[in-house]
């Protein structure tokens, strides 16, 4: 069944299932009929030479020259030329799709101003395959991400690239075998296009949906990590962070404890402390700090899904133009600043209960770094080094982009959000963070081997699905094709799915 845009209701979840899942849209009929109401209007205003900035104006530092009726008809053309100026290698095509999705929900409010057939063509690309080619780096996000959305652009015109069934072409060769028609660009069409933060609030959305599942697996690998250590889990229990009242510490509580339901740890059949270090008694707060954050920036991404990302905006009941600056990036980048930062925090949590197991001061009875014969074989010693090594990089990627504005355009863009480097750089904190958990599994999953107590029936099911990759280290291997096979484990949430099988979801 098709994802209906409408302009109001596209979640992180559908975006997700139309970028990835290739899940088919449509355009409500209401829609269609808003976007040819505002354009009726706006070629009455083209008709009566009234001034609109980007229709018969230039743009940026030349927002003041007033264009001839023969420019207007060639200007979009040339403004779209101009700013496709990105480069880099292709963008991921989830990354594409997700931000055509985002640009058709825009234009269905009816307030951009563009001819129905370029939003009904941006349907067709989605539901026919076709992905621009859209190089990764060129946005400042401010006047939207100019750079890549003018990519997506040139194919209205039938130039540019794309992806079709798994091959690169020509725009138009990619549009004739799709069986889609060329459109073309008239006053306005290519603005309405490119004229918003769709391409960084996209990938904004798509690392939500990812760091929420990450998450959960964090609180899977604490939970087995936990049981290593023999901790105390009063702790966890939900009456504690109730009092406090965050409401992620309380949701990060009840995972841990669906995932050691059915351990010795709370039976008292094991011996623990009184009160454990923070990197163990700390989890709840910590984790929880994050989903808060997450929650925070998933509210705002998805205002910013939702609203009228455009510049000019038309309101044609009250037959009003209004310029401004709703491209402005801010409202997405500073929350995702947040939320990176929240999943570089939960590594760096990540990492110090993985010390734990390995220092034989801090492991309460497992051998030095989880190896059967210390000072022979060195064991897990060096995971713990390539662990470091991402969450220093992810502390250097921490460095805020959105304070890192460079005046541009004769400094008429003097302010810009620095938001697609914001989204960038959470990618790369995303992909060291399934590194650093990966390690953290695979450790937990050797020293539950070494301990010999029951263990939660979550922590059990997680421990089963990392021995079908990983083989118990019982003598020294080259340890980096482990490594590999826990990230891509903890990327496919395989852990998570098993263990919410058996314990029902952890949110």
């Amino acid at each position: 069944m098709s994802i209906i845009l409408n302009g109001s209701g596209l979640t992180i979840e559908k975006l997700k299932s139309i970028a990835r899942d290739f899940e088919s849209v449509e355009l409500s009929k209401d829609s269609l009929e808003r976007i040819t109401v505002c354009r009726a209007m706006l070629e009455e205003k083209i008709a009566a030479r009234e001034i609109m900035y980007g229709i018969n104006t230039g743009i940026g530092e030349f927002s003041e020259i007033v264009l001839s009726d023969e420019q207007v008809s060639q200007f979009q053309k040339y403004l779209v030329y101009n700013h496709s100026a990105g480069i880099g290698e292709p963008a991921p095509l989830e990354h594409v799709r997700a931000a055509i999705a985002a640009r058709i929900n825009v234009h269905a409010h009816g307030n951009s101003g563009c001819r129905p057939e370029i939003t009904q063509t941006l349907v067709e690309m989605l539901n026919k395959r076709v992905t621009p080619v859209v190089c990764t780096k060129g946005s400042v996000g401010a006047c939207g991400d100019l750079a890549p959305m003018s990519q997506i652009a040139l194919l209205m015109m039938g130039e540019g690239e794309a992806f079709f069934n798994g091959e690169r072409f020509k725009g138009a060769d990619a549009f004739e075998k799709a069986g889609i028609a060329v459109p073309g660009l008239q006053a306005r069409d290519g603005l309405a296009i490119i004229n918003g933060s769709n391409l960084l609030t996209s990938i904004s959305a798509l690392n939500l949906y990812d760091f929420n599942n990450f998450l959960k697996q964090a609180e899977i690998a604490a939970s087995m990590s936990l049981e290593a250590l023999l901790a105390n889990m009063k702790p966890y229990n939900i009456q504690l962070h109730q009092l406090r009242g965050f409401a992620g510490a309380v949701r990060s509580s009840k995972a841990i404890l669906k995932c050691v339901e059915g351990s010795d740890l709370l039976t008292g059949k094991v011996k623990t402390k009184v009160q454990d270090a923070y990197s163990m008694r700390s989890t709840p707060q910590v984790v929880g700090a994050a989903h808060d954050a997450i929650a925070y920036a998933r509210s705002q991404v998805e205002i910013e899904l939702n609203g009228v990302g455009d510049n000019p905006i038309f309101i044609p009941e009250q037959n009003l133009t209004l310029t401004g600056a709703n491209f402005q990036g801010s409202p997405v980048s500073l929350p995702m600043e947040l939320a990176g930062n929240a999943i570089t925090m939960v590594c760096i949590l990540s990492e110090r209960r993985l010390n734990r197991m390995l220092n034989p001061a801090l492991s309460v009875g497992l051998p030095s770094f989880l190896t059967t014969n210390p000072g022979f074989y060195s064991g897990l010693m060096l995971s713990q080094y390539t662990a470091d090594m991402l969450i220093v990089e992810q502390k250097i990627l921490c460095t805020p982009a959105s304070v890192q504005s460079i005046p541009a355009a004769a400094d008429q863009e003097d302010f810009v959000s620095m938001g697609m480097n914001t989204a960038l750089k959470n990618c790369q904190i995303l992909d060291n963070a399934y590194g650093v958990l990966g390690i953290e599994f695979m450790a937990a999953a050797q020293a539950l081997d070494i301990r010999a107590f029951t263990n939660g029936k979550g922590v059990r099911k997680a421990y089963e699905t990392i021995r079908k990759h990983i083989d118990f280290l019982d003598i020294d291997r080259p340890l980096y094709p482990d490594h590999n096979k826990m990230k891509d484990l903890v990327k496919s949430c395989d852990i998570l799915k098993a263990v919410e099988e058996e314990t029902g979801r952890l949110d």
